[in-house]
């Protein structure tokens, strides 16, 4: 009897501790969506990697987290955004990604994002933006 309940017990913190590392990792995408919305580049700068891929509207750039955060500066000062919406998310840890629709100065980008996931930090490693 006291065999089962340990079992029944540990069973139980597992499931437990599976979904809430899984909903950890889905949020992650979260705060990203609310920093492109309001074209906040500062914020969303702190996610990015030291090193990434940015690639706006066919523009590809390895770069710095600082050289990509001026890329993105100005992306938004010439697409100020108006809405942002993650349509699909797919992947697990190490490597999730995300595609999202963002309406911005009068046009539509299809944005896909791939964030690194590991337990003590996620960080941005790829940006595409494309026009629809």
């Amino acid at each position: 009897m006291m065999k089962k309940t340990l079992i029944v017990a540990i069973a139980t913190l597992l499931s437990f501790t599976a979904l809430n590392a899984q909903t950890s990792e889905q949020d992650v995408f979260s705060p990203i969506s609310k920093y492109f919305q309001a074209g906040d580049y500062e914020k969303l700068s702190a996610w990015f990697a030291d090193n990434l891929e940015l690639d706006i509207l066919g523009a590809i750039n390895n770069c710095t987290r600082n050289q990509a955060k001026l890329i993105m500066k100005n992306f938004f000062a010439n697409n100020t955004p108006k809405k942002f919406e993650i349509v699909h998310k797919s992947g697990k840890a190490p490597m999730k990604y995300a595609v999202g629709n963002l309406s911005a100065g009068g046009s539509e980008f299809r944005v896909i994002l791939f964030v690194k996931i590991s337990d003590s930090t996620s960080s941005i490693q790829q940006i595409k933006i494309e026009k629809q």
